[in-house]
């Protein structure tokens, strides 16, 4: 056998860099196509459990879909276009169980900001954001979105379930013609009140009532810490079952009644009316339209009305699905690829524009219903796929008698436990100062919710920039001043600490020597070198020292390479004072 000079075998380094090869490539693979990590492991009792979670999410989906597009404003059909190839690509490309996507209360109604009820700008939309998102996941900027705090979140998600609450109380009131406009909203819904449809408000109530006493009775029988009795283990699986179902059970019931009052006459309802049948085609998204009156819109035109809407619905649909899939992967014990997230809602919006379906991201609602269900794999997402193209092709003609106030309770319903306004008392426990964000993003959302969320970004990024630009310094007196910097130390606060350290030890009745503890500065860039070279200067013209202590070695080597004047350290503060020849000790 051949054998190299270190008498290694060389056919032996070939088969383990052969194998090394194998591993990494398999490695690539599953990191790639997540679906490789556990179909080997697939089994019939995930089979079982997978079956039964999608086939419920399919039922809450449907109706779901069909209410999300009336928000969206756009023909309820679209809801369901939107609903189906996200659970086909999630199963192969996803790496949590739980997630389900398609179209959600808050990206129906950032939509309906930005499309104007036009289906192709729609579905433009969707292939750009479905782009830029793949964009994100190939450049690994998922890093930008750690510039949306929490507060703004909160604040966005409480107005938006505000808007879109209030914005379907139209529905139930049977009102038409009402302006999208939140603030023009209220004030026209309030004054045609008395134009209300009295067969629309007591569905609506009625749907709503319905849904409400589900939704009390699941989590009353959920609270109990007692043993149950076999009565009541059967009585929580038959309120829990029917709570999973109830949006298609009401929806279904006030089809029933709407369809009987047609056959009599009694043109009691307003109804979703006509819709397309059968499934989409599959082809090229439209990149241009000619309108009604004639007039031609290229896809440059397209673009710049869509405008800032090109940005904020990508991010805001990445934000909204990495923080469900982080939640639930939490909850679960598993760990999910954020990067890989952003791919999959990417890759599902750029081939949903070939379906005409509207953006999507991840719904919170119906993956809770996934993994109470007992999801084990992302498996269950083509059963509900499957479920949502089975309606497509054969209950569309049925869609036309659903009334839309019982979509209008569903919608209601489903956006309610966003108004969570118990978070405020946590943020001003924690830091007061978190509430301007939350108060501007939530205040100004109800204007525009695309300046809503800037705002709130921009109240926080110069929050961020005032701590970076202001940094805390501690004193203590141990013959020699020692200044203690409590964070690092970079270009925009050079003037502040050089202001600061002229006040407490240069511009004073006797000027005093100052130790420089530096062991939280990390970094240091020319800004800070050559602040610091002034300083030096100022302190030997007043005839005191400044050292520096405890620098990091990355740092002392910038400081030692830059020729400052004077320019002395120690590791230690004991050390520092030693080299300013000052008989002291260090607590």
């Amino acid at each position: 056998m051949l054998e190299s000079s270190a008498g290694t075998p060389l056919g032996g380094r070939r088969c383990l860099k052969e194998r090394l090869v194998t591993v990494c490539s398999l490695a690539t693979l599953r990191t790639c196509f997540p679906i490789l990590t556990w179909l080997p492991r697939y089994s019939l009792a995930w089979l079982k459990m997978d079956l039964l979670a999608g086939l419920t999410v399919g039922l809450t989906v449907v109706p779901q879909a069909l209410a999300y597009a009336e928000v969206a404003g756009l023909p309820v059909q679209y809801g369901l276009y939107s609903s189906f190839m996200g659970g086909f690509l999630y199963c192969v490309f996803g790496t949590s169980k739980d997630i389900t996507l398609g179209p959600t209360s808050i990206m129906s109604l950032l939509c309906s900001f930005y499309v104007g009820g036009d289906p192709v700008y729609a579905v433009v939309l969707t292939l750009m954001c479905g782009l830029t998102q793949t964009a994100m996941a190939l450049l690994r900027l998922g890093f930008l979105l750690d510039f949306i705090s929490y507060p703004v979140v909160k604040g966005f998600t409480c107005a938006a379930a505000v808007t879109i609450g209030f914005g379907q109380f139209k529905n139930v009131l049977g009102l038409k013609n009402i302006p999208r406009q939140f603030f023009l909203q209220v004030y026209y819904m309030f004054h045609r009140l008395p134009e209300a449809r009295v067969g629309d408000v007591i569905l609506g109530l009625f749907c709503l009532l319905f849904l409400v006493m589900i939704t009390v009775m699941k989590n009353t029988l959920g609270s109990s810490e007692v043993t149950p009795s076999p009565l009541v283990r059967f009585a929580r699986s038959l309120v829990w079952s029917f709570a999973t179902v109830r949006n298609a059970l009401v929806v279904i019931a006030a089809a029933c009644v709407a369809y009987s009052a047609e056959v009599m006459g009694c043109h009691l309802f307003t109804l979703t009316g006509q819709t397309a049948e059968g499934l989409p085609a599959f082809s090229p998204p439209a990149l241009s339209e000619t309108t009604a009156n004639g007039t031609h819109m290229s896809f440059s035109d397209i673009i710049l009305d869509l405008g800032g809407g090109l940005a904020v619905i990508p991010l805001m649909g990445v934000l909204e699905s990495i923080a469900i899939a982080k939640a639930f992967g939490s909850q679960n014990n598993y760990r999910i690829d954020a990067n890989q997230e952003i791919f999959v809602i990417g890759l599902t919006n750029v081939l949903g524009s070939f379906v005409s379906a509207y953006p999507v991201t991840g719904s919170f609602g119906r993956t809770a219903v996934n993994s109470q269900t007992g999801a084990c794999t992302p498996a269950g997402g083509i059963v509900t796929s499957v479920v949502v193209l089975l309606s497509l092709a054969f209950l569309m003609p049925l869609f036309a008698y659903i009334p839309k106030a019982s979509l209008a309770a569903v919608i209601i319903c489903a956006v309610a436990p966003m108004m969570d306004f118990r978070v405020l008392p946590q943020i001003w426990r924690v830091k007061k100062l978190d509430l301007l964000p939350f108060l501007v993003t939530f205040l100004v959302s109800f204007w525009e919710v695309q300046y809503g969320i800037m705002g709130g970004v921009v109240v926080s990024v110069l929050m961020l920039l005032y701590l970076v630009a202001r940094p805390e310094v501690k004193m203590s007196d141990h013959g020699v001043m020692v200044m203690e910097l409590s964070s690092g130390l970079n270009f925009p606060a050079t003037e502040y600490l050089s202001a600061f350290l002229r006040a407490h030890a240069l511009h004073v009745s006797t000027p005093r020597c100052v130790v420089l503890d530096c062991h939280h500065v990390s970094s240091i860039d020319y800004t800070v070198v050559n602040e610091l070279k002034d300083l030096l200067k100022q302190f030997k013209l007043h005839d005191v020292s400044l050292v520096f202590s405890r620098l990091k070695p990355c740092v002392l080597e910038v400081l030692l390479s830059s020729d400052l004047p004077g320019f002395r350290h120690g590791d230690s503060i004991e050390a520092c004072l030693q080299i300013m020849s000052i008989n002291a000790h260090y607590d």
